[in-house]
């Protein structure tokens, strides 16, 4: 910044911006998981839900959209999907009724367990001749700014 005024992206260039950067990383995340995805009837917004379903039990749908990073309106086509396939159900809120808790079967689990060794494999490959100092920072770095971004408390 020079005298209040950002500097213009050509001067940063995408190789220092940040978001450009994450977004490229998450590309390559997420094609290197496409072959492995496919062949158990899934994309990258169901993957998205059973990771999050294998780790947080029975979710509203609005926070499971917010964990997921995946729009509501899609993350519904996506459980409705789920759910004919016998991986997720729902259930109503006990507290309220019109509110939906989504929960992994055990089908859901077997699918995801059966793609986490290649999710685990892809994360270790973009830290690749990475000592884990740095990265144990770069994933405090990553909590951090999520925390100054985030609009919800989850």
């Amino acid at each position: 910044m020079k005298d209040g005024v950002p500097k213009r992206l050509g001067e940063v260039g995408l190789a220092n911006f940040a978001p450009y950067l994450m977004n490229r990383i998450m590309g390559r995340y997420n094609a290197s998981l496409r072959e492995e995805m496919a062949d158990l009837g899934l994309t990258t917004p169901k993957m998205r839900a059973l990771a999050v379903l294998s780790v947080v039990e029975g979710p509203l749908i609005r926070e499971l959209s917010v964990l997921t990073v995946v729009e509501q309106s899609t993350l519904s086509r996506a459980l409705e999907q789920l759910t004919n396939d016998g991986l997720v159900r729902r259930e109503a809120d006990a507290t309220d009724s019109r509110a939906v808790r989504v929960f992994i079967t055990d089908a859901g689990r077997a699918a995801f367990e059966t793609l986490w060794p290649h999710m685990a494999e892809a994360q270790a490959r973009m830290f690749r001749g990475i000592p884990d100092e740095e990265r144990r920072a770069f994933v405090g770095t990553l909590q951090r700014m999520l925390v100054n971004i985030r609009k919800h408390e989850i």
